[in-house]
């Protein structure tokens, strides 16, 4: 009978667990959601995009029982992208796609391209020499 209750009461607790875990997350995007409702009425976003908010305010843990809002997350500047394998993170692989953009445009209308040659092994050939040269 003791082993039943033990079983019985470790199962509850597994399952309030599992309840509590997405409703708190729940209720942290609703504050957050509530504090970025009052920021744009105020107009203080300071030209932010809710999803950049959204994103600081979680790390920050907007609405988790006992987190305090009055310190943020470390930022960092947009200049200082973090840099993974292969030459750097989204922002980087947007530039080098521009980038190598232009360069096809400007060589396909001088006649420049190769016979043949396409966009996508245009881009290969272009974002391999980019990432090589630290772009």
């Amino acid at each position: 009978m003791k082993l039943h209750a033990i079983v019985v009461s470790c199962a509850l607790a597994v399952f309030s667990l599992v309840v509590a875990g997405p409703v708190h997350a729940q209720s942290r995007m609703k504050a957050c959601a509530d504090e970025w409702k009052t920021m744009k009425a105020a107009n203080q976003t300071a030209g932010k995009k809710y999803r950049d908010f959204q994103k600081e305010c979680l790390a920050r843990g907007a609405g988790a029982p006992g987190a305090s809002t009055a310190t943020g997350p470390a930022v960092i500047p947009a200049g200082e992208a973090k840099a993974g394998k292969g030459g750097g993170g989204r922002e980087a692989a947007r530039a080098r796609q521009r980038a190598c953009g232009e360069e096809w445009r400007a060589e396909k209308a001088a006649g420049k391209v190769a016979a043949g040659m396409k966009w996508p092994k245009y881009w290969s050939e272009c974002n391999k020499r980019k990432k090589a040269a630290g772009t």
